[in-house]
């Protein structure tokens, strides 16, 4: 009797999906606790003082004091057919799914929280700036975790997909229709601090998303450059790229070094440079975010 050999079946790399479930937990608890970070800045800070934020949030804000409807459940219900769009038109399950975590959990802290709001400060400089912070800071961990608070981000991609209107055309007529009708319920001046509290809560999202530790990209060009680049690698342990480019008055090839840094090496690398040619033309830039060799790891989404 033959019998059939069964074909060799692929051995699981049990250590990558080990790794692939972790990176996930930590994603959704990341995103669960920049949901919570959002409420409290809502629950503690913006709706006990008529601060209407951007975005679905700022809608239940308006109808709690119009209507007295709790805010969590109209910013889950606002969302909710929002997100059955974003499911069968902006990437299923695998782009949404996130979207469904943070809000669910947003709103459900929103509301879990409001019997036990006790307005903190009713100092407009104090709700202005903490409330940002603590929003941003939500915001900025959902973000990096690649997840959305929903919203005005869907309705953007929804307009984006179907009639062309640019993201930022949309979000900023939005939010600018949202402020408009808190302006004429609350008047102008909270209207005004909702503005200031937006700025606030940009600058700690980018801090949230990039870190504290910014990094510089410098591009040097010198006749000296062999000299320059043995002096870099060998007294700063940095990597360095030689580009090749072409002088636009001169025609000549002139080898440009680029070099990533962090911001506290910028005084060393000039001193280097100087010492070894000091016409040297260097160039220094911000960079938000480098990944690699020597500095943050390279992690795949």
């Amino acid at each position: 009797m033959v019998t059939r050999r069964r074909r060799d079946r692929p051995k699981r790399d049990w250590g990558r999906i080990g790794r692939q479930a972790g990176q996930i937990s930590l994603d959704y608890g990341t995103i669960a606790i920049g949901s919570v970070l959002v409420a409290i800045a809502t629950d503690f800070f913006m709706v006990p003082n008529q601060v209407v934020s951007g975005g679905m949030t700022g809608v239940g804000t308006i109808l709690y004091y119009t209507q007295g409807l709790p805010v969590g459940l109209v910013t889950a219900l606002i969302n909710l057919p929002l997100l059955l769009a974003d499911l069968k038109w902006g990437g299923g399950w695998r782009s949404t799914v996130r979207t469904i975590f943070s809000v669910a959990v947003m709103s459900a802290a929103i509301d879990l929280l409001q019997p036990y709001v006790r307005p903190i400060t009713s100092d407009p400089l104090l709700y202005t700036l903490f409330g940002g912070l603590l929003d941003g800071l939500g915001l900025g961990l959902v973000f990096r975790a690649r997840g959305t608070t929903g919203g005005t981000d869907i309705v953007a991609r929804m307009a984006n997909r179907f009639l062309g209107i640019k993201l930022g055309h949309t979000l900023l007529l939005t939010n600018v229709i949202i402020l408009g009708a808190a302006a004429f319920l609350f008047g102008i001046e909270p209207a005004l601090y909702a503005m200031l509290l937006a700025f606030v809560s940009s600058q700690v999202i980018d801090l949230a998303q990039e870190g504290l530790a910014h990094s510089r990209a410098t591009m040097i060009i010198s006749d000296a450059h062999e000299a320059i680049r043995q002096a870099i690698l060998e007294g700063m342990g940095r990597g360095v790229t030689v580009l090749h480019a072409e002088g636009g008055y001169t025609q000549r090839n002139r080898p440009v070094l680029l070099v990533a840094i962090a911001q506290t090496e910028i005084s060393r690398l000039k001193r280097l440079v100087q010492q070894v040619d000091p016409d040297a033309f260097v160039i220094v830039t911000a960079a938000s975010e480098v990944l690699g060799e020597g500095f943050k790891r390279l992690q795949a989404p």
